[in-house]
């Protein structure tokens, strides 16, 4: 089965399915290699989007990717990059941080920018998210700056993370060039996003929303109430298409008409050999309010 595209703009299309590199670092291999192995288990099977954050990996992923670039210089024409900025975390490789904090002011979006160019050893970021949103945001600025860094082309567009829609609005206000799109936390584990506001929001703008933790962060493999009482049914429809449980977790969130795309992270290849999987999984809409209502632990109103 040929991996489907999700149209973002006129000039930006990313791979229904995502790989997110926020784990990279915690693979027991790290050298160019074996990265590299992965990226092209990836790339085999149409996952060309690959989703970063500078702080990921404590500031080290997006080096360990341009490592893998750099050893292997062909993988890149066939991808688009993500990345984010403006989580200022407690690091050794940040030494004047003295509190965790976001920067969105356009000097360090800026900086960012051109770190994130160097280490991952591309000319062009494809989508650049502002991470989380800025209590001191000056949406003004932050504007201006993403615009301006999209007519440099140093990113061929712009987007947020985990912000509620009156943070996105007022962010597009001081933009020319449009934002594209929302990453958001939603899973079996987490629903409220699609109830709360979030994807209506998105679904209302036309932009497609990108699902981090679409797994729950494994959380839908452990203990939970919510877990033990919806992997039972994941097990049963798994079996009856000859997939695993995590493919109908995904699939759940593939059904939905948000153009929801998920961000997934693993450094297991034999697992990254099935993420296309999901994409095989047929989900009626009784079965899909049936995952629903147990993971909220209720039938709806």
């Amino acid at each position: 089965m040929s991996m489907p595209r999700v149209q973002f703009s006129s000039e930006l299309s990313l791979s229904r399915l995502a790989y997110g590199v926020w784990r990279l670092s915690e693979a027991p291999d790290t050298s160019p290699a074996a990265v590299a192995g992965r990226l092209q288990a990836c790339l085999d099977q149409g996952i060309t989007t690959f989703d970063h954050a500078d702080i990921y990996g404590s500031y080290s992923c997006e080096a360990l990717f341009g490592a893998a670039l750099k050893a292997q210089p062909g993988l890149k024409k066939s991808m688009e990059i993500v990345t984010k900025c403006d989580i200022m975390l407690l690091s050794e490789q940040r030494p004047d941080n003295r509190v965790k904090h976001y920067d969105t002011s356009s000097a360090h979006v800026a900086a960012s920018v051109d770190r994130s160019l160097q280490n991952i050893g591309v000319q062009t970021i494809d989508l650049l998210l502002i991470h989380r949103p800025d209590p001191l945001m000056d949406h003004l600025a932050l504007g201006a700056c993403l615009d301006g860094l999209i007519q440099s082309g140093k990113i061929r567009a712009a987007g947020v993370s985990n912000f509620m829609p009156w943070d996105l609005d007022l962010l597009q206000s001081g933009m020319t060039n449009r934002l594209l799109t929302n990453q958001i936390e939603i899973s079996l584990m987490h629903t409220g996003a699609l109830v709360d506001g979030q994807v209506a929001h998105a679904q209302r703008l036309g932009l497609p929303v990108m699902a981090w933790s679409p797994l729950g962060g494994g959380r839908l493999f452990g203990s939970e109430p919510a877990a033990l009482r919806v992997r039972p049914v994941l097990q049963r429809i798994a079996a009856q298409q000859g997939v695993d449980e995590t493919a109908v977790a995904i699939a759940w969130l593939l059904h939905h008409p948000a153009r929801i795309l998920p961000v997934l992270g693993t450094n297991d290849l034999g697992r990254i050999v099935r993420l296309q999987d999901a994409l095989r999984v047929q989900l009626d809409r009784q079965t899909w309010f049936e995952l629903y209502s147990l993971a909220n632990g209720a039938e709806v109103p």
